[in-house]
């Protein structure tokens, strides 16, 4: 691996709540991944999760806890059982990824005098002073990751650390998995089948990502609620997503979609495994979120399978499409605006929309590849481990 240091003879811990699905998830993966093909040695602390057989065939070792609990008795006995994993293991770094195990890492890591670095995911709500603390440890790292442009302002203006302390690594697509030649017509048939939309000839929209409200399935299905009679025979939105447990919510989306008139329009789906052949299986891929997202890989996932896409206009979105050449970017939580957008890429006709996705295409794989991620988070290690 030319593009990545010499990790031989190092072990690097990483912590986070779970491996289960999710930007922070599979960036764990990923880097873990990128650990062992440097010659080193990767651990992980977490509460586990669906992903635990992926991680171990990467040749990752996980090490148990409750890295979920906020509770402080939790992070104090966290705090234990890291600087004995520290201690026992040999550890020579420590990377957090999340703000309630990054305080047991913390502790632990300076206890141990080994070097510690952060993750800065996304932009944790709470102006508090209660809640400006805790999110604090996440600018306590020896080196601050951003995952973009906008989170490493706001890593900046919030808590005031140095500009060199902060480091910009966007996160990155698996252009071996995300390449379109790679998926064959059956995967894309079985999306379309677990969709319920097998042989439908309408323009399919897909919105994926867990059930919450601040992701715009409302929004979504608000806009679509805008839309003529004439606009909506020409539709079929996907909103494919694992509630995690919040059943009240779904609710609210089933009777927007009745409010709506849009039985047969808007559909519920599970949460997709196949992302690459569910990108593929749609027209157009949306992520109307009303907060921020501080990267958003799946408008870059999609954008690497040539598909245009529709963001709202704020975060990191503003970073991974590029307005009128790779897709759209509409006024945040704005059905009109989002409405608006879906319109105007319905117009254009598949041509152009597959221009979009083309064009979309050669800007990640120019500036968010996985390969870039896993190498540049890999010299932030080697610069403190030197």
């Amino acid at each position: 691996m030319d593009d990545f240091p010499d990790l031989s003879g190092k072990t690097i811990l990483q912590v986070a709540p779970e491996l289960s699905a999710g930007g922070v998830e599979r960036t764990v993966l990923e880097v873990t991944e990128a650990i062992i093909a440097a010659g080193g040695r990767a651990l992980l602390a977490s509460k586990g999760g669906r992903l635990e057989d992926e991680f171990a065939a990467l040749g990752g070792e996980l090490f148990r806890m409750d890295a979920k609990s906020k509770n402080p008795l939790t992070l104090k006995m966290n705090e234990g059982k890291l600087k004995s994993l520290i201690a026992r293991e040999g550890v020579s770094l420590v990377h957090a990824r999340s703000r309630a195990p990054a305080w047991s890492a913390y502790w632990a890591a300076k206890a141990a005098g080994v070097p510690f670095v952060t993750t800065y995911h996304g932009a944790y709500s709470g102006t508090s002073g209660l809640k400006r603390r805790y999110n604090s440890v996440m600018a306590k790292g020896d080196l601050v990751i951003a995952n973009s442009n906008w989170i490493a302002a706001h890593v900046h203006d919030v808590h005031g650390i140095a500009a060199e302390k902060i480091v910009t690594i966007p996160r990155g697509v698996d252009l071996d998995v995300f390449d379109p030649a790679r998926v064959a017509p059956a995967r894309i048939e079985a999306v379309r089948g677990r969709w319920g939309i097998a042989g439908d000839s309408r323009l399919t929209l897909f919105l994926p990502g867990r059930l919450t409200e601040w992701k715009g399935q409302l929004v979504a299905i608000e806009a679509l609620g805008l839309m003529s009679v004439d606009e909506l025979k020409k539709l079929v939105l996907v909103l494919a997503g694992d509630p995690q447990g919040r059943a009240g919510y779904v609710t609210r989306l089933e009777d927007a979609i009745l409010a709506h008139r849009l039985g047969g329009t808007v559909l519920l789906a599970e949460h997709e495994r196949d992302m690459p052949a569910a990108c593929l299986a749609a027209d157009i891929v949306m992520t109307p979120s009303i907060r921020p997202e501080a990267f958003g890989r799946v408008a870059a996932e999609a954008s690497a399978m040539g598909r245009p896409v529709i963001v709202a206009d704020h975060g990191g979105g503003r970073e991974t499409v590029i307005e009128g050449e790779t897709g759209a970017r509409v006024e945040p939580g704005s059905p009109a605006a989002l409405a608006g957008a879906i319109r105007a890429l319905l117009d254009v006709g598949p041509s152009a929309r597959a221009g979009m996705g083309k064009a979309g295409q050669a800007h990640v794989r120019a500036h968010f590849s996985k390969r870039g991620l896993q190498a540049a988070t890999l010299n932030v290690y080697k610069r403190l481990l030197e």
